[in-house]
């Protein structure tokens, strides 16, 4: 079956949606519910309505495009918001190469015995409460005191937003009922990563993706005029969160290497000129491939942070913010994959993600598999961020070969 993706459709869209949430420093802001993402998903549905697909919105504001119904369906996408300043293609192409996939099956007028799907979810980046929204809210994974009481990344009850939207936190948990049973589900993406670029292999087939713990944590000591409190009887906060962040860095880097320590934001007060900072408030994430590791981590980070507080005199606390475990992919669909490659003639490597990604949370539901295209130089999460043309071409069409494959 000799059928390819339009690269040029394809990349036009992208170019488009890429033209929605400019950021006056040059990247892409648009944050699940923005003005920008309201926008974008209005964009999105005209162009499944054009593609003779059934556009169809959940509860928690996930976007499909349906064709065929009824029984398992075989889903693809990924998600349309971005990070603050973000770039054009992170979760863009999956969502829009799925898109493209489905309409040239159409066009061709395929018929194929399983449903296909692409899909759009919900603040996959974490500006609302926690990573993966709407694939949460579509596996049912969603704990209602957290939408209730919790508190976007911009300072704003999740409540005060979504009083700008048609959606509600009721409508956000009741997602989970309208979710059809999953055949698989694939999702093209770029690697945010230097190996693909670095090996000049066209595409990554992922075979695990990593898990991640991220907490807000806070070191608390005494604020004290910097003139006349000696530096031996001070009990600086910020020294304390700085003694910190390198010797997890070094304990992670030289025990545990491969996997991830970040400090990521910083808050530190009285945060003035002449005064010792009395508290340092910061987000701290780990990150591995191994469910075992994560737990070490765990333990051996938060030591690490106990002998800090001890010898600083200090308090250390933290509370859990959000929590994923890593998911391998399963063999049969890395098989397919790498099968799709060779019989399309595209070179293939495999991987691991370190990012997290909707897939991850979609495999509670269904089988579910990732493909990765190159990041020149390994640039995502900025506005320098960016894609080969010739390398989404040859993704897009990975995507396409496997979801008839699934679908047959």
């Amino acid at each position: 079956m000799n059928l390819t993706i339009d690269i040029e459709r394809l990349h036009n869209d992208l170019e488009e949606l890429g033209r929605i949430g400019r950021d006056p420093r040059g990247g892409i802001s648009r944050p699940s519910f923005s003005k920008a993402d309201l926008e974008a998903r209005a964009w999105l549905k005209k162009r499944i309505e054009k593609a003779g697909l059934d556009y169809r919105v959940d509860g928690a504001g996930n976007i499909f495009g349906y064709l065929g119904a009824g029984g398992p369906v075989v889903m693809a996408g990924s998600h349309i918001d971005t990070v603050l300043n973000g770039g054009r293609y992170d979760g863009a192409v999956g969502v829009l190469a799925a898109l493209e996939c489905l309409r040239r099956i159409r066009e061709e007028g395929f018929r194929l015995p399983k449903t296909l799907a692409l899909a759009a979810f919900t603040d996959e980046e974490g500006n609302l409460v926690g990573d993966f929204l709407g694939s949460r809210a579509f596996v049912g994974a969603l704990d209602r005191e957290l939408l209730e009481k919790g508190t976007t990344s911009f300072g704003v009850p999740l409540r005060d937003v979504l009083k700008g939207t048609e959606f509600t936190i009721d409508g956000i948990l009741g997602a989970r009922a309208d979710a059809p049973e999953i055949a698989a589900f694939l999702e093209l993406h770029i690697e945010q990563g230097p190996t693909l670029d670095e090996e000049g292999v066209p595409v990554g087939i992922v075979d695990i993706i990593a898990g991640k713990h991220y907490r807000w944590c806070s070191f608390v000591g005494e604020a004290g005029h910097a003139g006349t409190t000696p530096l031996e009887l001070r009990r600086d906060a910020f020294l304390g969160l700085a003694d910190f962040a390198l010797r997890a860095t070094q304990h992670v880097a030289t025990h545990h290497y491969g996997s991830f320590v970040t400090v990521g934001k910083v808050h530190v007060s009285p945060g003035a000129f002449s005064i010792v900072p009395g508290r340092a408030d910061f987000s701290f994430e780990f990150r591995s491939r191994s469910k075992e590791t994560l737990g070490t981590l765990e333990n051996e980070l938060f030591a690490i942070a106990g002998d800090v507080a001890s010898t600083r005199g200090l308090e250390f606390v933290s509370r859990v913010m959000d929590a994923t475990e890593p998911v391998a992919v399963p063999d049969h669909l890395t098989d397919l994959l790498g099968d799709s490659c060779e019989k399309l003639g595209f070179s293939s490597i495999r991987l691991g993600s370190g990012a997290g990604h909707d897939a991850q949370i979609l495999a509670a539901k269904g089988p579910s598999a990732m493909i990765f295209i190159p990041s020149p130089d390994g640039l995502s999460h900025a506005p320098e961020e960016s894609i080969r043309k010739d390398d989404l071409e040859k993704g897009a069409n990975v995507l396409l070969n496997s979801l008839i494959r699934l679908a047959s």
